[in-house]
């Protein structure tokens, strides 16, 4: 299966619990992370919920 690049641009503090839990379970510690992950259902359904913090690197 392909894979995607992930990084995060935007930081989680004053956002809710959700997507708080959704930027740690996507395993992202740091701004400006990039993180390889399987392009599932699951975690392009994750990156949609939080698409407003992360970017897709190709």
């Amino acid at each position: 299966m392909a894979t995607i690049k992930i990084k995060q641009v935007r930081s989680a503090i004053n956002r809710s619990q959700r997507q708080k839990r959704t930027i740690q379970a996507l395993g992202f510690r740091k701004l400006n992370q990039v993180i390889e992950k399987e392009a599932t259902p699951q975690i392009l359904g994750m990156v949609k919920k939080v698409q407003h913090l992360v970017e897709v690197v190709e």
